[in-house]
């Protein structure tokens, strides 16, 4: 580590060095970033093109996508029904974010990466704190080189004070030595944040961050104690995202004036700890974008890349050497499979000698296709139903078919579906929207944004897809009718992923009321 490094990491402070933050939201951006074309910053268009082609034809499902080369948007596109006003659930996304809430605490002097994590829980400790623990430093959160036995959130999610049962769980290993991917720990960054700050880490994020780089609209879940989720929970734009990605390839400055020092920018996206694994067969270590290294919960690539990045291909990809940052949002389970179609198509795309131009009109015309069967049955009826008990505390359920929509209605949750097209609604339907971890979910449902489309697929079936466009996931609801008894199952987009996997969801099943 460097003299300059070391310094920072022990001594920072703004006085030190002298950091922008707005004093009213007046002084902070509200520009998009600039826009160029790809051959005007010397990258191929075409290679754009082939790698949203690959995209598709692997049925890899992207929502949106967003090119930068030398701070411009060269290209950009959702996918129907997303779209660049809407924030989108980030899942792990969301621990860059929290580390850089640890990176303006540190340069504010109110913590160093080298305090111990006891130190700032005095009332949740075990009673008898091992010598481990007693070791452990903000630094080993953030490296996600705890020493827990074993990953600890799903634990500590069931309880209602996180931080002291993460304080209780086991840590058989000396901090600082082995990787092993925790949630929770990024959570007690988020903790410790607001421990010095009085501030929960969106809130102290908004003026140094957020508002600067013009991002507005952001979300963050919390724990039932009132901190933000750090490991997870936040919403946020796909401009936000690659405004986020260009300060960190700027070093921390945004219209020239520094927001966060570079010696923290470096640091953390540094390598400071290697995961475990090894070659196999069909991937050499070498080429496994989860082998590269670790920093302060960023991911190191292949090559000088590095990223944050989140389940189902949440992706913040920074690109030091061509002056590039590439942002993607997703439900897709092959993370590694979405990387290599960036390395196979984009990247190459930096060094063309001869950018070669195209037409990339389409990217203004992606979607994704409701599903399709027919749109009318014999079956086509206004009737509602009367449900046996169940899990789910629905006592009545109705369809009304009116014009090219089909009416859905589950006691006061009412949700209107296009027939084989979107129609945009809102809702609070129990358990949804679907989601990966259990922590963070508000105790009473909030409604959803959701794009929902409806389809016979016989006489008898009618399927009712509704897209969570502020999140990867979506539900399919079948419908089947049997004389004058329903019967509907659920998939989540999650749970279709495995075939495995069952929904949890018991099916509801009714009978027609006179």
């Amino acid at each position: 580590m460097t003299t300059s490094r070391r310094s920072f990491l022990k001594h920072a402070s703004l006085a030190t060095f002298s950091l922008w933050i707005p004093q009213t939201f007046a002084e902070a951006s509200t520009a998009r970033l600039a826009r160029s074309t790809p051959e005007a910053q010397g990258v191929s268009a075409q290679a754009i093109l082939d790698f949203i082609e690959a995209v598709e034809r692997e049925k890899m499902e992207l929502h949106s996508f967003m090119m930068l080369r030398h701070g411009q948007v060269i290209a950009e596109g959702w996918w129907e029904p997303y779209g660049p006003d809407l924030v989108h659930t980030m899942y792990s996304m969301s621990k860059s974010f929290t580390s850089t809430a640890v990176g303006f605490a540190v340069a504010e002097g109110k913590l160093s990466v080298e305090d111990k994590v006891v130190s700032f829980f005095p009332d949740d400790l075990p009673a008898k704190v091992s010598d481990n623990l007693a070791a452990m430093r903000v630094k080993d959160l953030l490296t996600m080189a705890t020493g827990n036995e074993k990953e600890p959130t799903q634990v500590c999610v069931k309880e209602e004070n996180w931080a002291r049962t993460f304080l209780a769980q086991t840590i058989a290993h000396q901090p600082g030595t082995r990787f092993m991917y925790n949630s929770v720990a990024t959570y007690m960054c988020s903790a410790i944040v607001q421990k010095v700050t009085g501030q929960t880490i969106l809130d102290y994020l908004t003026p140094r961050l957020f508002a600067p780089l013009g991002i507005s609209g952001m979300r963050w879940e919390s724990c039932p104690r009132g901190i933000n989720t750090g490991g997870w929970g936040l919403s946020i734009q796909t401009e936000g995202l690659a405004k986020f990605g260009q300060l960190l390839l700027q070093k921390g400055k945004w219209n020239d004036k520094p927001l966060l020092p570079a010696a923290w920018i470096d640091e953390a996206t540094r390598f400071h700890i290697q995961q475990p694994g090894e070659d196999k067969p069909d991937r050499p270590k070498a080429q496994n974008d989860w082998l590269q290294g670790y920093g302060y919960q960023f991911w190191r690539c292949q090559g000088a890349a590095f990223r944050g990045d989140g389940a189902f291909g949440q992706f913040t990809i920074v690109l030091p050497e061509q002056d590039a940052v590439i942002v993607m949002t997703s439900e897709n389970k092959n993370m590694q499979g979405q990387l290599d179609l960036v390395w196979k198509h984009l990247l190459p795309s930096f060094d063309a000698k001869s950018p070669q131009a195209a037409d990339l009109s389409q990217l203004k015309t992606l979607k994704l296709t409701p599903p399709k069967g027919r749109k009318t049955s014999p079956t086509l009826t206004n009737k509602s139903y009367q449900l046996e008990t169940n899990a789910l505390g629905l006592q009545t359920v109705s369809f009304a078919f009116e014009g090219d929509r089909c009416v859905f209605k589950a006691d006061a949750h009412t949700i209107t579906c296009g027939l084989e097209s979107w129609n945009h609604d809102e809702a609070a339907f129990p358990g949804t929207p679907p989601r990966l971890i259990s922590g963070g979910r508000p105790k009473t449902a909030m409604p959803a944004k959701i794009a929902a489309s409806a389809t016979w697929t016989d006489d008898t079936t009618l399927v009712l897809t509704w897209r969570y466009y502020e999140t990867p996931h979506s539900d399919t609801l079948t419908c089947t009718f049997d004389g004058d008894g329903v019967t509907i199952t659920f998939l989540n987009s999650i749970t279709a992923m495995n075939p495995k996997a069952k929904d949890t969801r018991v099916p509801l099943k009714g009978r027609a009321i006179a």
